[in-house]
């Protein structure tokens, strides 16, 4: 059995990878590329036809459903212990139902380019809350530096120095809030749920069930029933919750557990990328230099935090 820690932050542990698949990891690597970069297209358009909360619960829903047949498929139950559950339930708000909420109200005012550009965010809020909240994570010149050339280039996305003209502040923020909501996901997890024996599929099942659970709680306080069905946004939700929350959590598995976690996490790099062309050439989109420029610098950043220093090698013999 090994250690899995995917980027949206779960710990768990996974059975070793088969000698043989019918997918070589490139591809499945590419698919999960494809299939989360083209997420925000598909929020974008769910929008268009149904509330953020509705969006979000939708998604959930699809999302569980796959995760529950692939349980049922491999045989595997649901955690057990009021303590997992718990944690869990923590874990589905911050990990699942907040950031997808988020990310819904934000693509109501903000194109899916920019929140696509947003999310990959994550790894430098993740960066800067674990030097505060992991003592076993010590910052290098190396990361350090990422971190200011990232958030350098989320100024630049923003156009800073033209005073954020013609940006929407509020939709920007939650889809900032979004992306800082998974690290600290990521730590709580790390923190609570590390070394529980379960697998990856189990407690993931078990975290969509509860994020659906918190969705179908709040979403009829907050909306009222759609007044026709909007068949497009809705073929977008079922697109979005079984092949961008269900189908990549799946592949995800199998790629971490097969490549291992830090290969499996550059995917991340190439979803702003994919979203922004999703964007541009699907949607009408438009963009200024400093889109694509910041967004470069921000996955440089990026990249360079994720960098850890060298094991020292001892000089004895």
């Amino acid at each position: 059995m090994s250690t899995v820690t995917t980027p949206s932050g779960r710990v768990a542990t996974a059975p070793p990878a088969p000698a043989r698949r019918r997918l070589d990891w490139r591809l499945r690597f590419a698919a999960l590329s494809l299939i989360w970069g083209f997420s925000f297209l598909l929020i974008k358009v769910g929008t268009e036809g149904y509330a953020p909360f509705q969006v979000t619960l939708g998604r959930l829903v699809f999302g569980t459903v796959v995760l529950a047949a692939a349980m049922a498929v491999r045989r595997e139950g649901l955690p057990r212990g009021a303590r997992v559950w718990a944690h869990l339930t923590v874990a589905a708000f911050l990990l699942n139902a907040l950031p997808f909420s988020l990310f819904a109200y934000a693509e109501l005012t903000i194109p899916s380019t920019l929140a696509g550009i947003c999310n990959a965010t994550s790894p430098l809020w993740g960066m800067a809350l674990s030097l505060v909240a992991l003592s076993e994570d010590r910052p290098t010149r190396v990361r350090v530096a990422g971190l200011g050339l990232g958030f350098l280039g989320v100024l630049t996305v923003l156009g800073a120095w033209q005073g954020f003209h013609g940006l929407d502040a509020t939709g920007t923020a939650l889809a900032l809030l979004g992306s800082l909501s998974y690290p600290i996901g990521w730590i709580y997890v790390r923190r609570t749920l590390a070394g529980t024996g379960h697998s990856h599929l189990s407690m993931t099942g078990a975290q969509l069930l509860l994020a659906t659970v918190q969705l179908t709680v709040v979403t009829p306080l907050f909306t009222t029933l759609p007044t026709r069905v909007s068949v497009v946004p809705l073929l977008a939700i079922a697109a979005l919750g079984t092949l961008g929350t269900g189908l990549a959590v799946l592949l995800q598995y199998g790629l971490v557990a097969e490549v291992g976690p830090t290969t499996g996490q550059m995917v991340t790099y190439f979803i702003p990328v994919i979203a922004t062309a999703a964007g541009v050439a699907l949607l009408g989109e438009t963009l200024t230099w400093s889109t694509p420029v910041g967004a470069l610098i921000v996955l440089t950043g990026a990249a360079l935090t994720q960098v850890r220093p060298k094991p020292r090698q001892s000089s004895r013999p």
